[in-house]
């Protein structure tokens, strides 16, 4: 049963005269506030070293990325099983899925743990909508009334039923952090896809930075390794600034959409050869963005944008 709005689509469009930036620029920025203590963290990333939680490895991952139902076992477009390579033929099955981390209980995790596959839990962490009762979450008061009542519900997502957040907020952090431990963590995760995790790019009613940003997410992510969880690092690609480059020490892994649609593929540039990079594609067919996914070592797909489990992957 569909319960939830689709996600599937980036959420702050890069602008065009943005996308222009060269990469280089991004390498070349300094690092201050919150990033700074990620830069320290640079001679230990998991990129480089052990750590306590998973790591996705570089070369070809394939992967699954279906939020809009509980992801069924036995379905095979869900599972991602039948797909077809842009060769047409057979494409490996996905090691990694990635699914929403409220509407899936432990046991699925666990089960796809028996497979052998790694699984990533989604969860927004700059806005918050609607979609789940107390019930459903398994709480007594749902996360998104918990955020009302704290008063740190801004502008509305443009085309979305949701709110941002105030990331600077103490009640903020407190309440998603939460909801990591008890949606993630506690349900057996390895990692985290933090959704809207670059607020600070669009009109939120809050006067947020980068700054804020950095700050909020070193916070989190601190937060997730600390319980043994990755962090998926989603869309830093939009902010066209030196964000996305300023978090990759922290960041296990980047998710990001349509960046050969918008051109911003070359500001992951620090990412590239160091970690896991997986992209997704709506509008473009893979014989317009595979060459160059591949070229970059990322992990391409074209998926739907109700993200229901119909996927054509690169490799």
């Amino acid at each position: 049963m569909e319960i939830r709005v689709p996600r599937g689509v980036r959420r702050n469009v890069v602008l065009a005269t943005v996308v222009l930036v060269l990469s280089g620029i991004i390498g070349a920025s300094g690092i201050g506030g919150s990033a700074a203590r990620a830069a320290t963290r640079s001679s230990t990333s998991p990129s480089t070293s052990s750590t306590d939680w998973w790591v996705p490895s570089l070369g070809n991952q394939p992967w699954q990325w279906e939020l809009t139902n509980p992801l069924s076992l036995t379905n095979k477009r869900q599972m991602g099983t039948a797909d077809k390579l842009p060769s047409g033929g057979v494409a490996p099955a996905p090691v990694i899925y990635d699914i929403d981390g409220i509407i899936n209980p432990a046991s699925t995790v666990a089960a796809l743990h028996a497979q052998g596959k790694h699984v990533v839990c989604y969860v927004e962490v700059g806005a918050a909508g609607n979609y789940y009762s107390a019930a459903d979450e398994g709480i007594a008061t749902s996360y998104y009334d918990q955020l009302s009542a704290a008063g740190v519900f801004g502008r509305a997502v443009p085309g979305w039923p949701e709110h941002y957040l105030d990331i600077r907020s103490s009640a903020t952090v407190s309440i998603i952090e939460s909801m990591i431990s008890q949606q993630c963590a506690a349900k057996g995760f390895d990692a985290v896809e933090t959704d809207i995790d670059e607020s600070y790019g669009s009109d939120t009613g809050f006067p947020l930075t980068k700054a804020d940003e950095e700050q909020y997410m070193t916070t989190l992510a601190d937060y997730m390794h600390g319980l043994g969880l990755g962090w998926w690092i989603k869309n830093p690609d939009d902010t066209g600034d030196s964000y996305a480059a300023d978090m990759e020490p922290l960041a296990d892994a980047v998710l990001t959409e349509q960046c050969n649609q918008y051109k911003s593929c070359g500001l992951l540039s620090s990412y590239v050869g160091h970690k896991a990079v997986f992209n997704a594609e709506y509008h473009l067919k893979p014989a317009k963005f595979c060459a160059n996914d591949l070229a970059l070592g990322f992990n391409g797909a074209e998926f739907n944008v109700n993200l229901t489990g119909v996927r054509k992957p690169c490799a």
